[in-house]
């Protein structure tokens, strides 16, 4: 059984992890009220229970709307980005920390693992973004946006909720890329 809770508790980090690549303050409030809310889908121990305090919710929504409208507006979104490029890795870090602590994994390598899966959903979304602006002259920005938005929420809430799925979302990622790989093989 605690392999079980161990896989889930991972799956559950690599959902909040990666959504926080896309927007930091979602997965971070969404913890945060599940927290506070809720009896037993997230329990944060030790050093994390600061991020359900009232204050720190208050925050993380101030934060939330202003980064949701900045996000919106054509190079004003890149200067968002490139401030968010310590912040969204950051907010990884504190997620996939927190989510794993309860099976033991040592905080500073669940940290890492925060930063890097953050920080490579960030560079994407930072580097795709700049691409989106030049090719639509900043008309598609707000869309993208928005589109990210929704998928850091869905992915925040179904790491938290149905930690298996975000499991299942990883297998068919592997699966998808070993396929890929096999095709090119036979194809070369």
């Amino acid at each position: 059984m605690q392999a079980v809770q161990a896989f889930l508790s991972l799956s559950t980090a690599f959902g909040l992890a990666t959504s926080a690549g896309l927007n930091a303050y979602i997965p971070l409030l969404t913890v945060a009220l599940v927290d506070r809310l809720t009896d037993g889908l997230i329990d944060l121990q030790g050093p994390w229970v600061w991020l359900s305090s009232w204050w720190t919710i208050g925050v993380l929504a101030v934060l939330l709307v202003v980064e949701i409208l900045v996000d919106k507006v054509p190079a004003v979104d890149t200067v968002n980005d490139i401030i968010n490029t310590i912040v969204r890795p950051a907010a990884g870090a504190i997620l996939f920390a927190a989510s794993t602590r309860a099976i033991g994994i040592n905080p500073v390598l669940a940290a890492v693992c925060g930063v890097i899966l953050a920080g490579g959903i960030h560079a994407v979304k930072a580097g795709g973004r700049s691409v989106v602006t030049a090719t639509t002259g900043g008309v598609g920005n707000p869309i993208v946006s928005t589109v990210e938005d929704i998928v850091a929420t869905v992915g925040s809430v179904i790491a938290v909720v149905f930690p298996y799925l975000v499991l299942l979302f990883f297998l068919l990622v592997i699966l998808l890329v070993v396929l890929l790989v096999i095709y090119r093989r036979r194809r070369a």
